[in-house]
C-alpha cells in the first residue's frame, strides 16, 4: 500500500474505470478482495494485509456518493480528514464472508445484538465402536448423550422467573463495542455480556443464571450399511443447547470398526486368504470360501495355480456407503509345504521331484493389494 504522500489512484487501485458502476465496483472489490485476504496469503501476509486495507479504502470511497464526488473533483485531497467506512457500514453487507475472521474481531455485521439471531450451541461427539459384522449389515442402537439442555424454568433466558435479563451498560445494547484502528472503525464482542446486549441481575436459580442445565438423554442411532473407521454420522440439532434460548448444535457420532479374524477391507472390497495343499493346486480343485455372512461361496481352482494368485468374486464385499451396490471380494491362494511327512509320503514326493526341473529362479515381490492392481486394475 502507497504511503498516504503517495496514493494510488482510488479507481486504479480497484481495477476499474472512472465511469464504473456500483455493480461493477462491487464486483471488482470482490475479486480483489478475495485474492488479498490475509488468510489466502500466509506465506506473505504483512504485504497482503496492507493491500487488504488499500482495497478497502478505496471502494469505502469510491461507493458513498458524496466521499466519490469529492474525490472525482479534488483527488486525495477532497477525502483527507473524513472518516473511512468501517466493516459494519452497510456498503459492505454483501461482503460479511470476507471479513469473518479479519484481523481476529467477529460479528462485524451483526448489527445490534437486539437484531441477531441468538447464538448457536457447540457440536457434540460421540465415539462408538462397532464390530466388523455391524458396519457391513448397518444397525439400530441406543446411546446416551449428556448433554446442556435449555432450562425449562426460565426458558433460556438465565434470568428468574418472572424477571427478564436487562441491557447490558457497557455497551448499551448493542453487544459490540466500537473501537477506531487506523482509519477502520471496528466492533469488539463486548465482554460484560459476551454479545448478547443483555446482563441477568437475578439469575433463575434452576440454572444459576447459565440458561441451561445438563441432562443425560437416551438417543436412537441408525448406523447405515458400509461404515468404516472415522465415519461421522450427522444428528441435527441434538448437540448443545444454545445461549439464552439459541438453536441446539449438532451431535456428530465417530465410528471406530473393530478388525475382522479372517477379513480385511479396503473402501467397500474384501479381503482373504485361503490355504491349498499341493495336489490341490497342482490338479486344480473347487474350494469353499467363507463369506461375511457366514454363508459359503464355491470357487474353482485351475490346475496349476501359484502360490499368490487372486480370484475376485465379484458383488461379495460389503455394501456402499452411498447405496450404490457393493464391493468384491478377493481371494488369494496360498499353497501350503506340509511341515511332517509320513515315509510314504516321502518316497511319493522324491519319486515326483526326479520327474520335475531343478531348476532355481527368483521370485517376483509384490504385496496383495499391488497383485490386485495389476490383475484387475
Amino acid at each position: 500500500m502507497a504511503s498516504p504522500n503517495h496514493k494510488r489512484d482510488y479507481y486504479e487501485v480497484l481495477g476499474v474505470s472512472h465511469t464504473a458502476t456500483e455493480d461493477e465496483l462491487k464486483r471488482a472489490y470482490r475479486r480483489a478482495a478475495m485474492q488479498w485476504h490475509p488468510d489466502r496469503n500466509p506465506d506473505r501476509n504483512h504485504e497482503a494485509e496492507e493491500r487488504f486495507k488499500e482495497l478497502t479504502e478505496a471502494y469505502g470511497v469510491l461507493m458513498d456518493p458524496q466521499k466519490r464526488a469529492a474525490y472525482d473533483r479534488f483527488g486525495h485531497a477532497g477525502v483527507s480528514g473524513q472518516p473511512i467506512s468501517g466493516f459494519d457500514d452497510p456498503i459492505f453487507a454483501d461482503f460479511s464472508d470476507l471479513f469473518g475472521s479479519f484481523f481476529g474481531f467477529e460479528d462485524l455485521f451483526g448489527g445490534s445484538a437486539r437484531h441477531r439471531r441468538p447464538a448457536r450451541g457447540r457440536d457434540l461427539r460421540y465415539d462408538m465402536e462397532i464390530t466388523f459384522e455391524q458396519a457391513a449389515e448397518g444397525m439400530e442402537t441406543k446411546v446416551k448423550i449428556p448433554r446442556p439442555e435449555t432450562c425449562g424454568e426460565c426458558g433460556g433466558s438465565g434470568a428468574r422467573k418472572g424477571t427478564s435479563p436487562s441491557t447490558c451498560t457497557a455497551c448499551h445494547g448493542h453487544g459490540q463495542i466500537r473501537y477506531q484502528q487506523g482509519f477502520f472503525a471496528v466492533s469488539r464482542t463486548c465482554p460484560s455480556c459476551r454479545g448478547t446486549g443483555q446482563v441477568v441481575r437475578d439469575p433463575c436459580p434452576e440454572c444459576r443464571g447459565e440458561g441451561h442445565v445438563r441432562r443425560e438423554r437416551t438417543k436412537t442411532i441408525r448406523i447405515p450399511p458400509g461404515v468404516d473407521n472415522g465415519t461421522r454420522l450427522r444428528i441435527t440439532g441434538e448437540g448443545e443447547a444454545g445461549p439464552h434460548g439459541g438453536p441446539a448444535g449438532d451431535l456428530y457420532i465417530v465410528l471406530r470398526v473393530a478388525d475382522h479374524p479372517f477379513f480385511d477391507r479396503r473402501d467397500a472390497d474384501l479381503y482373504c486368504s485361503i490355504s491349498l495343499t499341493f495336489p490341490q493346486a497342482a490338479l486344480g480343485a473347487e474350494i469353499p470360501v467363507p463369506m461375511l455372512d457366514g454363508r459359503r461361496e464355491t470357487v474353482k481352482i485351475p490346475p496349476g495355480t501359484q502360490s499368490g494368485a487372486l480370484f475376485r468374486i465379484n458383488g461379495k464385499g460389503l455394501p456402499r456407503l452411498n447405496g450404490k451396490g457393493r464391493g468384491d471380494l478377493f481371494v488369494e491362494i496360498r499353497v501350503e509345504v506340509p511341515k511332517r511327512l509320513t515315509r510314504q509320503q516321502k518316497q511319493l514326493l522324491e519319486e515326483l521331484a526326479r520327474t520335475l526341473p531343478t531348476e532355481n529362479r527368483p521370485a517376483a515381490k509384490a504385496g496383495l493389494l499391488d497383485r490386485v492392481k495389476e490383475i484387475f486394475g
